[in-house]
């Protein structure tokens, strides 16, 4: 009788840790990257659960995220369109890339090259580059927002910070 409990709790302990094992092995796993995107078309985000590729923080919202398509289909992901020109720059294909950025005016998707961009903004990792369809006064081109993140003239530098929130007054 006291060998069958032993047994029986055995099992049962295995049983249990079976399951645990199972059920950690279904959990989805961050997104980082979708292959097959032959349309070159943005694709939706899953929310807190798709990490940005340059600073693999998890994407909250699609205000102001971005998305790059490399020409073979395969798309990253991003929270500000800072982290998507920083990560882009080195890119062999960063010529031919599809770029998106989920505009905070028109909350659609538009093509990042064709958006204009406030340099006051809010950002998620706090470049200041919020993306929108429609020029305002204080608004720039993508080439423009480009070399400012490239040249690190954005709000995430404390000496930039400080000469952009200036020029507010």
């Amino acid at each position: 009788m006291k060998k069958l409990l032993t047994i029986f709790i055995t099992l049962s302990l295995l049983a249990i840790a079976g399951v645990i094992i199972v059920s950690m092995a279904k959990k989805d796993a961050p997104v980082v990257i979708v292959k097959g995107n032959r349309e070159h078309k943005p694709l939706p985000i899953k929310l807190n659960h798709t990490n940005d590729t340059e600073c693999a923080m998890l994407i909250k919202s699609e205000k102001n995220a971005a998305e790059v398509v490399a020409p073979d289909g395969r798309t990253w992901f991003f929270d500000d369109p800072g982290c998507m020109v920083k990560w882009l720059r080195d890119k062999p294909f960063k010529d031919r890339a599809t770029l998106w950025v989920h505009t905070v005016d028109t909350n659609r998707w538009i093509d990042a090259k064709k958006a204009y961009f406030g340099v006051k903004d809010h950002t998620a990792m706090h470049y200041g580059f919020g993306s929108r369809e429609r020029k305002g006064e204080q608004t720039i081109i993508f080439k423009e927002m480009r070399l400012r993140v490239l040249r690190g003239e954005t709000l995430a530098n404390p000496k930039w910070r400080k000469k952009i929130l200036e020029k507010r007054n």
